[in-house]
């Protein structure tokens, strides 16, 4: 990743604080309904939402088309596919073609379509755990059975981090049962990027027992210094790749996504899908809002991600220093913090509930995302202005304090 100016020369202000109570937002309106209390104090850093004001590119986009008092069904024409083209080959050399795109209204409604076109009821679905907790419905939903391979934590260059357990995966992978591998490129939760080395190790285990991959890389853009998403599509032209500008350049309520799938046959199954589950139309705003962060918005991701490695630098200084029964497992890509709390816990959905309640700030525990693999763990959104962010570390310093 390109990192050419210094914080201090930003072109863009991540540190501004943007009121979002009162708007209808889930990240923050949300709070007042799970915590059974007041939610005017509480600091959400849970749902993969940023708080930052999306590029001005993409505003203006959207001001553009909301000035026609017309918002009818939506014709997606040429520019739109040429701006995604243009973007993958730019910023990850990957050729896609105009007719392997099928685009529907988010990454999920996209899994859920790719599965229903790929499995049948009674089959296996294999992912890596812990894993995206929507992974889960998408998988029972269509009436499949979840295989997780727990990933390994190993000591990698004198750093811990998440592998994949190979002879594991490939025993899963080899059960008759098995047709299909869902896989999360970038990792959430435990922020891998997964190098291209791995993801043609799991494509041939995958070509050997006969499974199609869906990757999901909604946090592609998202990655932090030294590491690159390898699109899926690259290693194994069978994929099926599930992506959407949403996470990286916070618009998922504009509801887009694409899915990008070479095999004719396959990808009339998964258009057919999509009208069965009938999101096949997209808003007016989508489509724009689109072209202009993949058109004009290259600066400002790159921007992004420079200050997202602040925060996470900040956060792992900070739980060193204040927190140190905190573990911080390292930040690859996505905006999304995979840490062990286990020596202050045993019930980490219950210590949660806690934070929530007395330290007044919101995280996710890590049993969302796989009821034995993330055990022990809580995922923090570390996608808001820093003094937000240091903030809620203090307070929860506050409250482990007094405990230990």
């Amino acid at each position: 990743m390109r990192f050419t100016r210094k914080e201090t020369n930003m072109k863009y202000n991540f540190d501004e604080i943007i009121e979002r109570r009162g708007t209808h937002c889930v990240k923050w309106d949300e709070s007042k309904v799970l915590s059974g209390s007041p939610a005017e104090d509480i600091i959400p850093l849970w749902v993969a939402d940023m708080d930052f004001a999306v590029a001005p590119a993409i505003q203006e986009a959207v001001k553009k088309r909301a000035a026609h008092p017309i918002f009818g069904y939506t014709v997606v024409e040429d520019n739109y596919y040429e701006a995604i083209i243009s973007w993958f080959q730019r910023r990850h050399q990957w050729t896609i073609v105009r007719e392997h795109i099928l685009y529907t209204t988010g990454v999920v409604p996209a899994v859920t379509c790719a599965i229903k076109a790929l499995t049948m009821p009674g089959e296996k679905v294999v992912i890596l755990s812990p894993d995206y907790n929507c992974f889960f419905s998408c998988i029972k939903n269509n009436g499949c059975e979840v295989s997780e391979s727990v990933l390994l934590r190993v000591n990698h260059n004198g750093q811990e981090r998440f592998e994949v357990d190979w002879e594991d995966f490939e025993q899963r992978c080899a059960d008759e049962k098995a047709t299909v591998f869902l896989l999360c490129n970038p990792h959430n939760p435990t922020g891998r990027v997964w190098t291209r080395e791995e993801l043609q190790r799991m494509a041939d285990i995958c070509h050997k027992h006969h499974l199609r991959i869906l990757s999901d890389e909604i946090h592609g853009e998202l990655t932090m210094p030294g590491h690159q998403l390898c699109p899926m599509g690259i290693v194994d032209k069978d994929a099926i790749i599930l992506n959407s500008p949403s996470k990286s350049f916070n618009t998922a309520g504009l509801q887009i996504a694409n899915i990008i799938c070479q095999d004719a046959a396959t990808r009339r199954r998964i258009d057919r899908a999509i009208n069965i589950h009938e999101v096949c139309d997209v808003n007016p705003f989508g489509p724009v809002a689109l072209m202009a962060a993949y058109n004009d918005s290259e600066d400002w991701i790159d921007e992004l991600n420079e200050y997202l490695w602040g925060n996470y630098t900040t956060l792992c200084k900070f739980i060193a220093k204040h927190i140190p029964q905190w573990k911080v497992m390292p930040l690859e890509g996505t905006y999304l913090v995979w840490v062990d709390v286990s020596e202050c816990c045993n019930d980490v959905a219950a210590y949660c509930e806690q934070l929530m309640q007395d330290a007044r700030v919101w995280l996710n525990p890590g049993t969302m995302y796989g009821a034995e693999s993330g055990r022990g763990f809580v995922r923090i959104n570390i996608a808001c202005p820093r003094s937000v962010l240091t903030e809620a570390l203090q307070r929860i310093k506050n409250i482990c304090g007094s405990h230990h």
